[in-house]
């Protein structure tokens, strides 16, 4: 089965110096339909106006990544790390326990697009952790590349939980398929351009939620970024 959750049908949030659309229930968006998908707990598209950002706040028990499309964020927080994330690089910030930090665009021309996305972990109280890695647009092209998972394989990142995920850029007659073992959930949002999923069209912004899906394979794309997470099972479509 596969569902698709349009770009439109997104909670917003309007802040002037941030705009957000929530593919998940999110602050003061609340829509029962949309908790969460298996862990994946939430994927925020956020614009930062420039010199804008997030002053120093908490989390816990929640595995955090970044994944900037344009522009950069400045990243500070209470373990001593203290980094600039630039399009190419993923950061992974394990909140654990607890841990503080702030996230500003740093530029004072240029807005900053990110997308925000939160894991629940297998297990809460752990210690916070960071880490940040860069992946090039080659290892992307016409592929999908691993950037997150549990146990860090092919120099990904690694997350307290057993997730997956992927990006890859698209276009033309590029094509990826990606097996899901009997059970596992699959999550696929358009961070930019146009894509097919199965056969089934999706536009920036869009997502697919699979479930008893054998595979998913992305095709006919046109100038398409993708994120695409491997889940275990956790809610049903």
């Amino acid at each position: 089965m596969i569902a698709l959750r349009k770009s439109n049908e997104r909670g917003l949030a309007d802040h002037g110096w941030l705009t957000s659309r929530f593919s998940f229930s999110f602050a003061e968006y609340q829509d029962p339909e949309h908790v969460h998908f298996g862990p994946l707990r939430v994927i925020n598209d956020d614009w930062i106006a420039p010199g804008m950002g997030f002053g120093m706040h908490g989390h816990r028990d929640m595995e955090i990544l970044t994944y900037v499309l344009e522009g950069a964020v400045a990243h500070k927080d209470s373990i001593g790390n203290a980094s600039t994330i630039t399009p190419g690089e993923v950061q992974r910030m394990s909140a654990g326990r607890g841990i503080l930090h702030s996230e500003f665009n740093p530029s004072p021309e240029a807005k900053t697009h990110l997308l925000q996305i939160w894991i629940i972990p297998e297990a809460a109280g752990g210690a916070p952790s960071y880490e940040q890695k860069r992946y090039a647009d080659d290892e992307k092209r016409g592929r999908l590349r691993l950037v997150a998972s549990r146990d860090g394989s092919d120099g990904s990142v690694k997350v307290e939980q057993d997730v997956r995920m992927y990006a890859g850029l698209f276009d033309g007659a590029e094509t990826a398929t990606l097996a899901l073992a009997p059970g596992r959930l699959g999550y696929v949002h358009v961070a930019h351009g146009m894509i097919t999923v199965n056969g089934q069209p999706l536009a920036e912004g869009d997502a697919a939620k699979l479930d008893g899906e054998a595979a998913l394979t992305l095709a006919d794309g046109q100038a398409a970024e993708v994120l695409v997470f491997d889940l275990p099972p956790w809610r049903t479509l």
